[in-house]
């Protein structure tokens, strides 16, 4: 078993101890996707220092000094960000001691943080950075009530401080998934949604119900900041009536900051939506009713409620099959090609794009942090070898803060060792 546990850890790609400082570096040639939801530009650059972008687009200089990379042929583009994700929590399924995503036995819920858990040196992040996923919104799974707890935006950097911004926002199931836990039914869920909301808003009633109170004091306090609209409130709902409910909650509590994840059936109330100024995080490929709360799925939904106003990104919400970040990409080109299907909506190039960069930042209020290649944004900054919306393309090169990352993974390793079909004196998982 020692051998067997030293094989595995040479395939390990462990980050560096500390981040790199980052350099100057002007990016020239390249078709420029700034990722704010306008056209590509061709022959553009891009030019970021100190971590950060300073200028992207035509007609921008050079920086004297600056380390100057040839993307002639190339596209450059901003990282992809997975807008719902377990990366650093959950490296393996089947697995309870890599699952650090939800805690069933803990009395605990909305006060649960998931930030001191990530684990930068878990074999997903290489794996997803290496595709041109740059940031992650890392949401927790729920326990014993409907309230997962407080995720968190992290950094796929090959380093060993990845979390961007912990207690980002509060996540909360309330359709299918959160009706069990919330005390079995959507309308209990609702009665314990509304009381965990108002304790927050008065601590002092849960000192006056004592052990008879329906939340702790610490997952009330947690829920504080949320009715205050310091941190959003992202609530997983995909029926229609369920979409409603939650968009009432505004009513009561004006201040917060609410944001639809999911929201399969939302195109049917996408005016609501829109008149609410509530941004939805889609559900990217959900295109059949897999669920009776997802009777009315369309491949349309997305482009639907862009066209109403609503700010949409997209995800890996309610993907079956386990979360691949990296499809991301792939998902956003869905979006253009349904512009091609007659009845079907889609969205051009540039907002489709927009979808996995700069909007799913801009509905937890971060897109003057990430996102886009516009002037004062984190550089995370990708080279393709080709258009990052077809299959066919790949990353040649990754920046996350203006710092180079390394183009490897597990997956990398795995491959270049069983290239060489020779035999040698010890079987392949020996070699280092």
């Amino acid at each position: 078993m020692k051998h067997l546990l030293l094989a595995a850890a040479a395939l390990i790609v462990a980050p560096h101890a500390s981040p790199l400082w980052a350099e100057t570096i002007a990016i020239t040639g390249g078709t420029v996707a700034i990722g704010d939801g306008s056209a590509p530009i061709r022959g553009g650059t891009v030019v970021i220092a100190n971590g950060r972008v300073v200028g992207a687009g035509a007609g921008v200089a050079v920086p004297a000094g600056a380390k100057v990379i040839d993307a002639s042929g190339k596209w450059v583009s901003p990282g992809i960000i997975a807008a719902v994700s377990t990366l650093g929590i959950l490296d393996g399924y089947g697995l309870s001691e890599t699952n650090d995503a939800s805690a069933d036995k803990s009395p605990f819920s909305a006060a649960i943080d998931i930030a001191p858990a990530i684990n930068p040196t878990g074999q997903r992040i290489a794996t997803e950075r290496s595709a041109g996923v740059t940031r992650a919104f890392v949401m927790p799974g729920t326990g014993n009530t409907m309230f997962a707890g407080q995720g968190a935006v992290i950094d796929l950097g090959a380093d060993y401080d990845p979390v961007t911004r912990p207690r980002a926002f509060q996540f909360v199931e309330l359709g299918e998934d959160g009706a069990g836990p919330g005390g079995g039914s959507r309308p209990a869920a609702h009665v314990l949604l509304r009381t965990a909301l108002a304790a927050a808003a008065n601590p002092a009633a849960i000192e006056i119900a004592g052990k008879d109170s329906l939340i702790t004091r610490q997952d009330a306090e947690a829920l504080a900041p949320v009715i205050r609209g310091a941190i959003p409130l992202l609530a997983h709902v995909e029926r229609v009536t369920d979409i409603k409910a939650v968009l009432a909650l505004k009513a009561q509590y004006p201040a917060l900051k609410l944001v639809l994840v999911g929201a399969t059936e939302g195109w049917m109330i996408a005016d609501q939506i829109a008149a609410a100024r509530v941004p939805v995080i889609a559900a990217a490929l959900v295109d059949l009713p897999e669920k009776f709360e997802m009777l009315a799925a369309t491949q349309s939904n997305v482009g639907r409620l862009t066209r109403a106003g609503v700010t949409v990104a997209i995800s890996n919400a309610d993907i079956s099959e386990g979360p691949y970040e990296s499809y991301l990409a792939q998902y956003a080109g869905n979006l253009v090609a349904l512009t091609k299907v007659p009845g079907a909506q889609g969205l051009d190039w540039g907002a489709a794009f927009a979808t996995i960069t700069s909007k799913p930042a801009a509905a937890i209020g971060m897109d003057g942090e990430l996102g886009s290649l516009r002037p004062g944004r984190r550089a995370d900054v990708v080279i393709w070898d080709g258009d990052p919306l077809e299959l066919a393309s790949a990353p040649e090169a990754i920046f996350i803060d203006g710092v180079s990352q390394p183009m490897t993974s597990r997956q990398t390793k795995l491959r270049d060792r069983y290239l060489d079909p020779v035999e040698k004196a010890l079987p392949k998982a020996y070699e280092r």
